[in-house]
């Protein structure tokens, strides 16, 4: 847009010289033959004028301001060349006019001659100096097209990391998914270990009642605490005392039994029944004892089985607890890292937008001053505002367009 903008510029400053130089040829077919041009309308993309959401970094507003302070820069200067061009076009003009005015008098014409020929050397010098100029607001057109190219190198790059960032994110959000499906396995296991840890606390409370109604049936000179806390060693104590007591009693009552059945004379099966019977005695303390001792072999079993399940849920907890932070974390940090590139995106493309509104609206002034045939000598200025950007990416941040302002 650039090139074109300039390529126009630079046509009107042609068309000037040319017509200058048909004056010092002669200045009755100058300007006689000059079409006027008729006035194309300016059209405007209503599409540039829809407000927009955007947000401009400070670093690139500052960059932005100074290029446009230079675009004014040489677009006033441009301007004064132009009125200066109008202003030789008048003179040229009236010069003309005297020039027939002179031809249709028969006075002498000497002195008139050389003041013209001196007033046409004056001009011919200004044109010369304004070619001069010409050629330098040619060589800051080439300094503005090479800042162009930049901008656009810079602008290429930048989507380039654009493209980089929506590839970062595809990524992010896969890892995020993947968590989340770990974040849901994790309460999933989690949800089973308190289901077993309640069913083992059920079958413990069952096994433990199960445990007393045997002791009760066991023995019935045993008598219970209402205590929550069960002494077992002292109940297994006192059962082991009470089946002592009788195995000695019974032992007493065998022997005297038996001397009396010995000092009688009778031996046979009242012996072997005795012997029996203490046998008997015997096996069932055996029993007893052995029964006592795989009931306390159980009681510890349960209750280290229970304080392993207690332990490994809690650290289940924990360790799920911890993973779903570290999850959250992850995800918060990705999201931030999104909404920084879109800020950024937002930030090249209000860049972007900007400067082509200004170039289509710097063209469609050239373009209107090269059609224009007879402007104003006097400067005009013209207030072209641009729409208002306002960027809602975060509720505190607000960015609005500023008005830019041209002379013409």
């Amino acid at each position: 847009m650039n090139e074109s903008g300039f390529g126009d510029r630079q046509g009107i400053g042609i068309v000037c010289i040319l017509g200058y130089a048909g004056f010092g040829g002669g200045l009755a077919g100058g300007m006689a033959n000059e079409a006027v041009a008729p006035i194309t309308a300016v059209t405007v993309n209503k599409s540039l004028l829809a407000p927009l959401n955007l947000e401009i970094d400070p670093t690139i507003q500052a960059i932005r301001t100074q290029e446009k302070e230079q675009i004014k820069t040489l677009n006033n200067r441009f301007a004064s060349f132009i009125d200066k061009v109008r202003f030789l076009e008048q003179q040229n003009k009236m010069l003309e006019t005297k020039w027939k005015l002179v031809q249709e008098q028969t006075a002498s014409h000497s002195n008139i001659d050389a003041m013209f020929e001196a007033y046409i050397a004056n001009l011919r010098k200004q044109l010369d100096n304004l070619g001069h100029e010409k050629v330098k607001l040619e060589s800051d057109q080439h300094h503005v097209a090479g800042l162009v190219e930049d901008f656009k190198t810079k602008y290429e790059d930048e989507i380039n990391k654009r493209n980089e960032s929506e590839n970062n994110f595809v990524l992010l959000k896969k890892d995020t998914d993947a968590a989340y499906m770990i974040k849901v396995d994790l309460e999933a296991k989690l949800d089973g270990l308190s289901d077993e840890i309640e069913f083992l606390r059920q079958l413990f409370d069952a096994e433990i009642n199960e445990l007393q109604s045997q002791i009760k049936e066991t023995s019935v000179v045993v008598e219970m605490d209402n205590s929550r806390n069960l002494d077992m060693d002292a109940i297994i104590a006192e059962v082991r005392a009470q089946y002592e007591d009788i195995a000695r009693r019974s032992r007493e009552e065998a022997e005297s039994w038996y001397q009396t059945k010995q000092s009688a004379g009778r031996y046979g099966d009242d012996l072997k029944s005795t012997r029996a019977e203490v046998a008997d005695i015997n096996r069932r303390i055996m029993r007893l004892q052995s029964e006592i001792d795989m009931v306390k072999a159980q009681r510890s079993s349960l209750e280290t089985q229970i304080a392993e399940a207690e332990e490994r849920g809690e650290l289940a907890v924990k360790d799920a607890k911890q993973r779903i932070r570290d999850l959250e974390e992850a995800l918060q940090r990705a999201k931030q890292d999104m909404a920084l590139q879109v800020r950024q995106y937002q930030e090249l493309m209000n860049v972007k937008l900007a400067l082509d509104i200004e170039i289509a609206t710097y063209r469609k002034l050239l373009e209107g001053e090269e059609m224009t045939p007879y402007p104003p000598t006097n400067p005009v200025y013209l207030m072209h505002s641009l729409p208002v950007f306002k960027q809602n990416l975060h509720p505190s941040s607000e960015v609005w367009g500023e008005p830019i302002v041209t002379r013409k």
